[in-house]
């Protein structure tokens, strides 16, 4: 089958990429031409492991290309899904649309056969019917269908989500966009990965639904892990005890700086709209949105009392800004909000990430960027973990601790235990629903 796929952004380039290794002929548009520059040279604009090497394999076997003609890529597709962004709109909260419907008018204007027109797009219930109504006055005279293809990606996964999902959701409203649908996920479908046909409006619920969930989740561990420090309960212990529960699970109970990312911060807001909208308030999802904005706050307040009630002066070390590891993505990073405080409240900040660099340098000014950690720490004050990448699990905690002018330890995502701490030479230790020390 052909497909296009249109947005080179993070979903839809992976998407586009996955698509191609499944054996698809993919055509991935984008309007930027340095992206399309980058994407003809080889060259991945978003760090995702992986990526790389299966876009190569896909682009030498002529499975998939990269264009700014959107005439060129859809004519003769099968499909073409829209991958285009959906930012929180400044104002209200809600997802702005504004893309998604430039691209289905686009897509109209330069399609002349039956196509089923996919968004893959995050948006709010009732897009897709806005979608079909933008196509239909487009272009009249046009034999289409649209369908409802949400993802479930996660940064730094991604490529093992799409290629075994834990379900592929689709929303359709005829058997023919079905079976369209169906043939592009044939290769998952045959080693019975749970493919869940709905209508359109249910599939757009699903996505929101799901990641406030999972926001939910997050956030119900870190109002556990402030509440541990006050009664003398280690998180860490909670969370086990918790997670090995099936109706609960283990995953993201891991107490934290708060969630950051492409998704939660704004999926969360935009169902929290479109509860107020349809006078359906999402209580509990509003009640999320304002307590992990607390956290942050108090992620700050914690390591100003680690650095002795005053940043002024004092040398802080920081390992990790981007939201998670293996991403280079910094959108609504625990970073954005703490470093800034340090940095206004006197103190000079050295910061150490694997990829943050790129995006860091504008959205963190004020600091100093290091390619070492023991270079960070050295004559710091404090030293601080706010992401969790690979590189800072095994740090010789000892060595850190006597380059450091002031031994203190803030572990805001628990990697390393207090006794350790300890026993390497750190004065001060504070972390996340755990005990610390000095009291």
């Amino acid at each position: 089958m052909k497909i296009a796929m249109i947005g080179t952004g993070y979903v839809g380039l992976v998407s586009g990429v996955c698509f191609s290794d499944f054996g698809h002929e993919v055509v991935c548009v984008d309007k930027d031409p340095r992206k399309i520059e980058m994407l003809e040279r080889g060259e991945v604009p978003i760090y995702e492991p992986g990526l790389d090497r299966l876009m190569a394999r896909n682009v030498e076997a002529g499975r998939l290309s990269f264009t700014r003609d959107i005439q060129a890529a859809i004519d003769g597709a099968d499909a073409v899904f829209i991958a285009v962004g959906t930012p929180t709109r400044r104002g209200d909260g809600h997802a702005d649309l504004t893309y998604v419907m430039a691209a289905a008018e686009e897509i109209a204007k330069a399609a002349d056969h039956y196509l089923v027109i996919v968004t893959k797009s995050t948006v709010p219930v009732g897009t897709n019917a806005k979608v079909r109504e933008v196509v239909a006055a487009a272009n009249p005279d046009l034999d289409f269908d649209v369908a409802s293809n949400p993802e479930f990606l996660r940064e730094g996964a991604a490529i093992d989500d799409f290629m075994k999902p834990d379900r592929v959701v689709v929303g359709v409203e005829t058997e023919r966009a079905a079976q369209v649908m169906q043939d592009i996920y044939r290769p998952l479908y045959l080693r019975d990965f749970p493919i869940v046909v709905t209508d359109l409006e249910s599939a757009e619920m699903i996505k929101y639904a799901a990641n406030a969930f999972l926001a939910t989740k997050i956030t119900f561990i870190n109002e556990i892990a402030a509440l541990c420090e006050k009664v003398g309960a280690d998180v860490k212990q909670v969370s086990k005890g918790m997670g090995l529960d099936g109706r609960i699970g283990k995953t993201f109970l891991h107490a934290g700086p708060g969630y950051g990312g492409s998704c939660f911060p704004k999926d969360t807001k935009a169902l929290a709209r479109i509860g107020q909208e349809h006078a359906s308030p999402m209580q509990i999802t509003e009640a999320v949105i304002k307590i992990n904005d607390e956290v942050k706050r108090r992620m700050v307040d914690k390591l100003m009392d680690l650095a002795g009630g005053s940043f002024n002066g004092k040398v802080v070390a920081i390992l990790g800004v981007t939201f998670k590891p293996n991403t280079d993505d910094m959108r609504d990073a625990p970073s954005l909000t703490i470093v800034p405080a340090l940095v206004g409240g006197g103190a000079k900040v050295r910061v150490v990430d694997p990829q943050g660099r790129r995006e860091g340098e504008a959205l963190l000014p004020g600091v100093t960027w290091e390619a070492d950690p023991y270079a960070a720490a050295k004559d710091a004050d404090l030293l601080v973990i706010l992401t969790e990448w690979n590189e800072f699990r095994a740090l010789d905690l000892k060595a850190m601790a006597g380059a450091m002018k002031t031994p203190r330890l803030g572990d805001l995502r628990n990697i390393y235990a207090p006794e350790d701490a300890r026993a390497a030479g750190f004065e001060a230790y504070a972390a996340i629903g755990r005990a610390g020390y000095p009291d």
